[in-house]
């Protein structure tokens, strides 16, 4: 293995971890993950699909531990999985036939769309102190095209997706914010396998990358609790998405400029 690669592979892994970290504290993984691809050289697309793939043991990992809240839960599960399977796999199958170029195009919107989210997500947050719908009731029109929404958007690039879930879930009658993330985590690693698999076979995923960075996002998915009770979430919060900013910006004009 050459030197270039030790140190590639070196990169990958601690922003693993680094993503791993992040996403017990409730971050967004895929933007400290997706950038690292990009720094290794890894083209927009295949770098997404790779992400995706990659973070599927750190989601599992999430899943699992949230196995216990999500019992109380089983009819908010039977309602939304096969919605959100279906609508996820939908946008996996319109990310592998979109053009490279259009998505390289997209993809500063996307990463800069993932960071405001993070940004928004303390008002997210408070939504959980306001009077909630009944989980019990029938799903509204709106309601389902947000689950749609949201799945397709998890399906086609995927940062920002468990936030914009959380939101869905409290609006639509989790009764806590701890219960709704432990859904989320759920209902989003169903979403994620199919889709995988429409990524592995479409031929873009960098294999070595993959598991180079999903080997640091379990690691960092075991560190996380430690390490999470040590950072300032909201500075992290805040140089993330100041970070996202900037790396849409860069795509933007690289773009603009090729």
């Amino acid at each position: 293995m050459s030197a270039w690669s030790v140190l590639t592979v070196g990169i990958l892994v601690v922003a693993g971890v680094v993503a791993g970290v992040i996403g017990t504290a409730g971050g967004i993984t895929s933007l400290v993950a997706y950038p690292a691809l990009l720094a290794v050289g890894v083209p927009p697309l295949a770098a997404n699909v790779t992400n995706s793939v990659a973070l599927i043991g750190s989601g599992a990992s999430s899943a699992f531990r949230a196995r216990h809240e999500v019992r109380a839960e089983p009819t908010v599960l039977r309602r939304w999985m096969p919605t959100t399977v279906a609508a996820s796999l939908a946008g996996a199958v319109l990310l592998v036939v979109t053009p490279a170029h259009v998505f390289d195009r997209i993809v500063p919107f996307l990463v800069l769309a993932g960071g405001v989210l993070l940004l928004l997500q303390p008002l997210i947050d408070r939504r959980r102190r306001r009077p909630i719908v009944d989980a019990t009731a029938a799903p509204t029109g709106g309601a389902s095209a947000s689950i749609v929404g949201v799945g397709v958007y998890n399906g086609y690039f995927g940062a920002g997706s468990g936030v914009l879930m959380i939101a869905v879930l409290l609006l639509t009658g989790a009764p806590s914010l701890h219960r709704a993330n432990a859904l989320k985590n759920v209902l989003l690693l169903a979403a994620d396998l199919l889709p995988a698999v429409v990524f592995a076979v479409s031929g873009h995923v960098v294999w070595s990358a993959a598991v180079a960075l999903g080997a640091g996002a379990v690691i960092g998915g075991l560190l996380g609790p430690t390490v999470a009770r040590r950072v300032p979430h909201g500075a992290l919060r805040i140089a993330i998405a100041c970070c996202s900013a900037a790396l849409a910006v860069y795509l933007f004009v690289t773009v603009s400029s090729s």
